[in-house]
C-alpha cells in the first residue's frame, strides 16, 4: 500500500494527454485545464489515449518529479465520472489498484467512516 501524508491529494486527469509532454507541458495542463497548482505537492495522474501509459507529476519541495509506467499488456482503468469534470480526486488505495491493474468499477468498497466536509456556513 502506498502511504502519503493526509495533506497530499491525488488527482487523475480524465482526458488523455500526449505522452511526449514532459514536466513543463504536464505542469501547464495541471495549471490551465485542471485549474490546480502544479507546485502544491499533490500528485496528478495522466494517461494516453490507449491507456497503456501513465505519468504521475508532483512537486517534491526541490523540483517537479515525473514517474512513468508503461504496461506491456492491458490498460490502466481510471475512475468513471458522470460529470464534465476534467479530473477526479482519488485516494492512495485507488492509486495502488490503478497501478496494479485492478478495474475500479468491479472493486467493492465497504462502508467506512468519512469525516464530514466543512462548508462555508460552518467556518
Amino acid at each position: 500500500m502506498l502511504t502519503f501524508p493526509p495533506s497530499v491529494r491525488i488527482y487523475a486527469a480524465l482526458e488523455p494527454v500526449d505522452m511526449r509532454k514532459s514536466h513543463h507541458g504536464l505542469a501547464a495542463i495541471v495549471r490551465e485545464q485542471l485549474e490546480l497548482d502544479p507546485l502544491s505537492g499533490h500528485l496528478v495522474l495522466f494517461t494516453n489515449k490507449r491507456g497503456n501509459l501513465l505519468k504521475i507529476l508532483f512537486f517534491d519541495r526541490s523540483g517537479l518529479a515525473l514517474l512513468y509506467k508503461r504496461l506491456e499488456q492491458g490498460s490502466f482503468q481510471l475512475p468513471v465520472v458522470d460529470e464534465d469534470d476534467s479530473s477526479v480526486e482519488i485516494d492512495p488505495g485507488q492509486l495502488a489498484m490503478i497501478l496494479e491493474g485492478i478495474d475500479l468499477r468491479s472493486a467493492v468498497r465497504r462502508k467506512r467512516y468519512e469525516r464530514p466536509r466543512r462548508t462555508a456556513a460552518h467556518c
